[in-house]
């Protein structure tokens, strides 16, 4: 797979499908892990707008999960992630999930 391709993110029905004997590390441990690694990454270099960065990324797959679950839904999505549906459909635009 090149670095510019990006997997199909799963659905939240497919997450629930997964083993479920397999251990789940909490999103928080999982957020401080991938951070950890970014900052050896870094390798000296200066961090720079990580919590736009670190908001991007967990925010996308959030609106996706979310939607993927009201199949489509906007006021439905927007009662489940309690904000307004406008908001909802201005994040939906910004990453180009609408």
């Amino acid at each position: 797979m090149s670095v510019t391709a990006k997997a199909k993110p799963l659905s939240v029905d497919e997450l629930l499908r997964v083993d479920a004997a397999r251990t789940r590390e909490p999103l928080r441990e999982c957020v401080r892990d991938a951070l950890t690694r970014y900052f050896r990454q870094l390798d000296g270099y200066e961090a720079c707008d990580l919590f736009e960065l670190v908001m991007s990324e967990v925010e996308a797959p959030l609106l996706e999960s979310v939607m993927a679950h009201t199949r489509g839904n906007v006021t439905r999505a927007a009662t489940i992630l309690g904000i307004n549906r406008g908001t909802l459909r201005k994040k939906l635009r910004q990453y180009n999930l609408d």
